[in-house]
């Protein structure tokens, strides 16, 4: 019952932001990986170079494009 009720508890805006953060690194990281699975056939389908992606597969987690963090 003590479980039910916690999950019904609005986290803290601080606490909010730093789990919205660490997700969208996980997803930052999953769409890198991804990324990095298709041939070069596909990425010319998206507009993307091999090199492209590998660049962007070595970017940080935290280094997203703005066009990303939404």
């Amino acid at each position: 019952m003590a479980d039910s009720l916690s999950r019904n508890i609005p986290l803290r805006p601080r606490r909010a932001s730093l789990v919205a953060g660490i997700v969208r690194a996980f997803s930052v990281q999953r769409q890198r990986r991804k990324l990095l699975t298709l041939d070069d056939r596909q990425l010319k389908d998206i507009g993307l170079t091999r090199r492209d992606v590998e660049a962007e597969a070595r970017r940080r987690v935290w280094d997203a494009p703005q066009h990303w963090q939404v």
